[in-house]
């Protein structure tokens, strides 16, 4: 082996571990740089003489066609959850009946994806998601850039290490900053990156999103020898894996009370984000004799945080205008830190939203984060109102055209109805390149901003205009990112049908009723020339959907809109224009035509990704149960439609059944 390759490789391996894992670096970025660049070029000079577990590794390269499915060795089980003291000390009260003299283990709940690692020899061999907890999905590649996770190790036995991957603070505002940029849709919180980033099929994009991992649980612990999972935790740590610092070993439940109650306060001042607390009974042999449930262990328990409330000034009150021109008041606060972000802004719904709360500017209101995400505002703190504020009073005109605004009957929102309103035609052109609806990568909110004021665009017809002489001198718009736009403008003509519909921003037309629409009226002129009852006769379809799709096109200016929009080469029918990796469905599926209903959370698929399989193994998929569901895909905490489903004798499946019919798609 090339000397140079085989010493590089040892030094920079032994530098990332320094960097990421113990926080010590003992060289500067550039002095890194330089060896990591005299390394790839020597790989790339003798490509045979590359070591599995070279650093190069780390920056990506495998492009996967898809996950393989990994059956775990151990069950990865998930937690029973405890919210108040008196549910630890239930616990604490179940465990001392067996283990009286049990000790507990106490550690953050990392916010992340949960992950298994297999080593054998020393080197690492495979990763894999949580999945189903019997079966996850490979996802070594992946892994194999998380600068966390040690390529090699000294220990030569089999070991299988449990971790959360997650995403630094930093780094998830590092990646939706860039992604504003680009106009893309925006990561929810630092989980959802970090679990969009490890199923992402180039392992290179993953290497770019600036993922760790924390290590906490080693799963063939005993046949190590090791004795407790607090000695497990130090003897991985030896290794080289990163271990969370804040662990603690308590000795009673009155100690864990304490070490819940200094990390419920101090939670938001960390780099990264913990959703709760974990504690274990500490002795292995304790654990193996307390044993499991079905779902999860007797000797571990999960602490939820509650949701952070507090409180500030309700400023202002200002009024957004949507696409289809619904009003929604919005408050102005005094900026406050809420559940780790600063919140200056949150929604206010609608005027009753705001009149049955009695909302005043001015009040001092209560703020919370709901599912820690999505800013609300609770209420205002009547004890602490000012004398003499005025109530609420709704605006009358469009805040940005100064159009009358109108609330229909049964209707809880205001409407602008100028449909020259610049507001509602920029949010319309901002729907319908959005990736739900025509998909046109690039062209973002900002973009579409610019076009619209510099009059380049008026509806989305002149979208398929532009030229690239047009995009040159916009901000930010260099040649190569113009003839990028311009090819992502152009190959979303082939888009199916049932994009162009909710591209459209037809009213109560969502993209799954779109689909549904598409898929009874495959062509624009068939559903143009359909009545309300034919539409209503559609199954999933009601009155207040059909009477809107008719309403939108008997309007001649819409009419005349479909009809440029065919003149450009939009395609106009479902399925001759299909993207070319949309697979038809397969024939022989046990699902092939059968209507199916998806409830409770999922863990390896999102829903739309569920649906997507579904479709695509030939189900309709439908949003309630009725005598005419032949399946329900249950998922965690499925409720009312598992029991409505169970008394009419409805078949269940789990994701790992949905999972299993993936081989055929």
């Amino acid at each position: 082996m090339n000397l140079r390759i085989q010493e590089l490789t040892k030094l920079l391996n032994q530098y990332n571990h320094e960097y990421y894992t113990l926080d010590q670096p003992s060289v500067t970025d550039r002095e890194y740089d330089r060896l990591m660049q005299e390394l790839l070029e020597l790989e790339a000079a003798y490509p045979g003489e590359v070591h599995p577990n070279s650093p190069s590794q780390r920056v990506g390269g495998a492009i996967s066609p898809g996950f393989e499915k990994v059956v775990h060795t151990f069950p990865m089980l998930s937690l029973e959850n405890a919210f108040n003291e008196g549910d630890f000390r239930d616990f604490d009260n179940r465990v001392k009946k067996t283990a009286p003299d049990a000790t507990y283990a106490c550690e953050l709940k990392i916010d992340g994806l949960a992950v298994t690692l297999h080593y054998e020899n020393g080197n690492f061999l495979r990763g894999a998601t949580r999945g189903d907890g019997d079966i996850g999905e490979d996802i070594t590649q992946n892994l194999k850039t998380v600068s966390a996770v040690p390529l090699q190790i000294e220990d030569k036995r089999a070991l299988e290490v449990r971790g959360e991957v997650y995403m630094p603070k930093k780094s998830f505002d590092r990646l939706n900053g860039a992604r504003a940029e680009k106009g893309e849709g925006l990561f929810a919180n630092p989980r959802n990156a970090a679990a969009g980033s490890l199923r992402q099929l180039d392992s290179k994009v993953v290497a770019k999103r600036g993922l760790s991992m924390f290590s906490y649980n080693v799963a063939n612990a005993q046949s190590l020898g090791l004795l407790s999972h607090s000695e497990s935790l130090d003897f991985i740590e030896g290794l080289g894996f990163s271990v969370n610092p804040e662990r603690k070993l308590c000795q009673d439940i009155d100690k864990v009370l304490e070490y819940i109650e200094k990390w419920t306060s101090l939670r938001f001042g960390l780099p990264y984000e913990i959703d709760g607390i974990v504690i274990k009974v500490d002795g292995l042999e304790l654990q193996e004799k307390l044993g499991f449930t079905v779902k999860s262990p007797r000797w571990a328990i999960a602490y939820k945080f509650p949701a952070e409330e507090v409180q500030t000034i309700l400023k202002d009150i200002i009024f957004t205008v949507g696409r289809t021109g619904n009003i929604t008041p919005n408050a102005v606060l005094e900026p406050v830190r809420v559940a780790g972000t600063k919140v200056s802004r949150a929604t206010l719904h609608n005027e009753d939203y705001i009149r049955e709360r009695d909302i005043r500017i001015g009040d001092r209101v209560v703020i919370r984060k709901a599912g820690e995400i999505i800013p609300e505002v609770v209420g205002p703190d009547l004890e602490s109102r000012i004398e003499g504020l005025a109530p609420f009073e709704m605006i009358h005109d469009c805040p940005r055209c100064g159009s009358e605004i109108v609330r229909e009957p049964g209707e809880a929102d205001y409407f602008c109805l100028n449909t020259d309103c610049p507001a509602r035609i920029t949010e319309s052109l901002i729907h319908f390149v959005s990736r739900n609806a025509m998909n046109i990568n690039g062209l973002g909110i900002k973009v579409i901003q610019q076009l619209f004021q510099e009059k380049l665009i008026a509806n989305v017809a002149d979208i398929y205009q532009l030229q690239k002489e047009q995009l040159l001198p916009l901000e930010r718009m260099g040649e190569k990112k113009a003839s990028k736009l311009l090819d992502a403008i152009e190959n979303s003509k082939q888009n199916n049908l049932d994009r162009l519909l909710f591209g459209l921003g037809i009213r109560h037309v969502g993209s799954k009723t779109a689909k549904v629409l598409a898929n009874t009226f495959p062509t624009i002129d068939c559903l143009m020339a359909a009545a309300v009852d034919d539409i209503i006769k559609v199954d999933e379809i009601g009155e207040a959907v059909a009477r809107s799709v008719v309403h939108y096109f008997s309007q001649d200016a819409n009419r005349a809109l479909i009809a440029q929009l065919e003149g450009i080469g939009l395609n106009m029918t479902q399925g001759t224009g299909a993207p070319r990796e949309a697979k038809a469905p397969v024939a022989d599926s046990v699902l092939s035509g059968k209507t199916v209903v998806l409830t409770g959370t999922l863990h390896q698929l999102t829903r739309a990704e569920a649906q997507s399989l579904l479709e695509q193994l030939g189900a309709k998929v439908t949003g309630s149960v009725s005598k005419n569901t032949d399946f329900l895909i249950a998922g965690e905490k499925a409720g009312s439609k598992l029991a409505k489903a169970e008394s009419l004798g409805v078949a269940i499946m789990t994701e790992a059944d949905l999972l299993a019919m993936k081989e055929g798609v």
